[in-house]
Parts: C-alpha cells; structure tokens; sequence
C-alpha cells in the first residue's frame, strides 16, 4: 500500500480544490471518536444542536467552495432500514447542506444492481475530475488515511461511478419521505 496522507496533510487537498469534488460514500458505520458524544446524544434523543449549527471548518470551507463555483457533492450509499449511525448521519447531513454541501442518498442494493463498488465498500473523493483520494479504514471503522491516485484509468471509474450514483441517488427530503 502506498503511503496515506492523513491529519492536516489530508485536509490539505480539499484547500486545492479547484472545479469540484464529489465523494462515494458507502459505509454504514464510521467510528469517529470525536463523534461518538453527538452521536450517542442523538440516539438518546438528545441531539447537539448547538454543533449542528455552530461554524466549522469544514463548513467553512464548503460554503466559500460553492460560491466560487466549486461544489461539494456526495452519495451515502446506506443499507436500509438505518442503522444508529446512518440515523445520527441523516440528521447531521442539515449542517452539510446549510454549508452548501449537497449530500444524497442512495439505498445499499440499489447501488449493488448498479455495479457500484459498495460490497465491500470502496470509498473515496473524485477531486478535480483528475484525482481520486482513496480512503482506507481498519476493521474497526476508523479512517487510516488516503491514498492519492491520479492514473487515468482509475480517475476515469470513479468518474463512471459518480455519474451513476448521482443520477440514481435521491435529495435528503426525499430519501427521508421515502423511509
């Protein structure tokens, strides 16, 4: 395996974004430890708000992206019915969309008939449209770091697999009628 970026070096490559980044996003679980409070929390019918509406970096940086014409999109490929986390996700995807990040929904066997790469789960960012940050994770759910490819070949799947899973993917308030 190749050396993966990770912390700030990771982070780094969105700050580069200069067209658009779009991730596949097909696990259904993601042990974040900086998660697990507002998680539990919103399983316990208690879900932080304040976090949820607060200023981010993140966010920060999503919001300025779009309106310099720069979008972050995703696909959550998600098993249904939800598991906790993909409950805990659907909830926070508000703060996403409020920093004009626009994430939708796609349904695990859905994608699977598709031939998208979701068993087992192949997550990673297009960026550019000329690289693909691919994510690596340990049997426990926990991001290790990403590898950056940028061959043509493997741009051009990722390529082929946004475009299928954002024209079969539905908004949030959509996904959520549907539940």
């Amino acid at each position: 395996m190749a050396e993966l970026l990770t912390g700030d070096d990771f982070g780094a490559i969105f700050t580069t974004v200069n067209r658009s980044a779009f991730r596949l996003e097909p696990r259904d679980r993601y042990n974040v430890p900086a998660e697990h409070e507002r998680v539990r929390r919103f399983l316990a019918g208690n879900p932080d708000t304040d976090y949820l509406l607060a200023a981010h970096d993140w966010g920060t940086m999503t919001r300025a992206a779009a309106a310099d014409g720069r979008p972050f999109q995703r696909v959550r490929v998600v098993t249904v019915p939800l598991g906790n986390y993909s409950r805990y996700a659907l909830w926070s995807a508000q703060g996403n969309h409020a920093a004009d990040e626009e994430i939708r929904y796609l349904d695990r066997d859905q994608a699977a008939a598709l031939g998208l790469p979701v068993r087992p789960p192949h997550d990673a960012w297009l960026l550019d449209d000329n690289r693909v940050a691919l994510l690596h994770f340990d049997d426990d759910d926990q991001l290790l770091g990403a590898e950056l490819l940028d061959d043509p070949a493997t741009v051009e799947q990722h390529q082929i697999w946004r475009d299928i899973a954002w024209k079969a993917s539905v908004s949030r308030d959509e996904f959520l009628r549907s539940l």
